[in-house]
C-alpha cells in the first residue's frame, strides 16, 4: 500500500470512530465490560481523542512528511507491539506509527485491552484486504525484526531479555506531576481536576503529584475536584479509596480528602489511586529544572508547559517516554 492509501485509510477510520456505527459502539460496550476501569465515559473520551488528534487526513499528511516517509517501502520490517492495557486504545500510537511508516505489524495486546484494537483492526481489513498483511495478532512475539514494548519497570526487565538484542523501544513506568503557582483560575484548576482524574488516574499522562508554594490554599482546590465525585461511587475506585484512607488513619498521617480522593504530602511522585501527593517549593525555577531531567516525568502540567487540562489530549508528535517513535521506525 502507498502512503497516500494507508492516509486514506486512517482518515476514514477517525471518521468511524466517531460515528454510531452498531459495530463500533457494541465494540466500545464489550470494552467496558471487558475491564472494569473502562467505564463508558473514558473509552469515549479515550477514542474521541485519537480520532481528532492522530487521525485528522491534514495532520497525518503533515506528520508522515516531518520524516520523509517513502511513498511505498519496498521491504517492510515485521515489528512487534506489546501493548499497556491501563487504558483504552493506550498502544494505539504505536500501530499507528508502524503502520504509516510502511512497516508491518505483530501485535501483543493486552488482556485488558484487545476489544477495541481488533475491532479497528478487522474494520481496516474490511476495507481493504491488503491490512491484512500489514496488521496481524500473536499470544508470542516471535522472529520480528523489532520491537516496541510498553509495561512497567519489573515487565521491562524481561522485555530486555527478550528483545534486547533486537532493535527496540522498552517503556517503563512514568507519571506526569503539575506545578501550581497559586494564582491558576478557576478554568485552569477545573482542567487540573481532569488531568488528575480522568482515566481513574491510570495513564502516565495523569498527574499524580502537585508541586505548591508555602502556605497555598488547597480549599479552592478540593472544591473544584468535586465534580468527580461520582467516580467515589465506582467500586474498583472505591476499593482503593477505603484501602489508602484506612492507612492514613492507622498510621496517623495528615491528609486531605473531598470524599473522591486523598491530598496526601510526599516526596514521592508516583501515587496509589485515589490518591493525590503534594509537596512544597520554595524556587519555581529551581524545580522546574530538576523536573525537566527527572526520567520517570512523562508531563509538566503548568501554565508555560502543558495546558491544564490538555494532559490527555497528546498530539501525534507527543511521544510516550519523549522517545520519537517514528525517527525508530524509519531507522530500520
Amino acid at each position: 500500500m502507498i502512503l497516500q492509501d494507508r492516509i486514506g485509510l486512517l482518515s476514514r477510520l477517525g471518521n468511524y470512530m466517531l460515528s454510531d456505527n452498531p459495530n463500533w459502539k457494541q465494540a466500545k460496550k464489550n470494552a467496558s465490560l471487558q475491564n472494569g476501569w473502562f467505564i463508558p465515559e473514558f473509552v469515549e473520551l479515550a477514542t474521541k481523542n485519537i480520532a481528532k488528534k492522530f487521525l485528522s487526513e491534514s495532520e497525518l499528511v503533515d506528520w508522515a512528511g516531518a520524516y520523509h516517509v517513502q511513498q511505498l517501502m519496498n521491504k517492510p520490517a515485521n515489528v512487534g507491539i506489546v501493548m499497556a492495557g491501563n487504558m483504552p486504545l493506550v498502544g494505539f500510537h504505536d500501530l499507528l506509527s508502524v503502520f504509516i511508516s510502511g512497516h508491518k505489524a505483530t501485535i501483543k495486546p493486552s488482556s485488558k485491552d484487545e476489544v477495541l484494537i481488533k475491532e479497528l483492526a478487522d474494520v481496516l481489513k474490511n476495507w481493504e484486504p491488503q491490512v491484512n498483511d500489514l496488521i496481524q495478532f500473536s499470544d508470542m512475539l516471535k522472529d520480528c525484526d523489532a520491537y516496541i514494548a510498553t509495561g512497567s519497570n519489573n515487565t521491562s526487565r524481561y522485555f530486555e531479555y527478550y528483545f534486547g538484542k533486537y532493535p527496540h523501544i522498552i517503556r517503563r513506568n512514568k507519571t506526569s506531576v503539575s506545578v501550581l503557582g497559586g494564582d491558576e483560575t478557576q478554568a485552569e484548576l477545573d482542567g487540573l481536576a481532569n488531568d488528575v482524574y480522568q482515566f481513574f488516574g491510570l495513564g502516565c499522562r495523569n498527574v499524580t503529584k502537585l508541586y505548591v508554594p508555602a502556605g497555598y490554599d488547597f480549599e479552592p482546590l478540593l472544591a473544584v475536584f468535586k465534580k468527580y465525585d461520582y467516580l467515589a461511587d465506582h467500586h474498583k475506585y472505591k476499593n482503593n479509596y477505603d484501602y489508602n484512607l484506612a492507612l492514613h488513619v492507622l498510621n496517623n498521617k495528615f491528609y486531605m480528602t473531598n470524599g473522591s480522593i486523598l491530598l496526601v504530602e510526599d516526596n514521592s511522585i508516583f501515587s496509589p489511586i485515589s490518591q493525590l501527593n503534594y509537596e512544597y517549593y520554595a524556587s519555581q525555577s529551581e524545580l522546574l529544572s530538576s523536573l525537566y531531567n527527572n526520567p520517570d516525568i512523562q508531563g509538566i502540567i503548568e501554565k508555560s508547559h502543558i495546558s491544564f487540562g490538555h494532559a490527555q489530549c497528546p498530539g501525534l508528535f507527543d511521544y510516550a517516554d519523549k522517545v520519537d517513535t517514528m525517527e525508530f521506525l524509519q531507522s530500520l
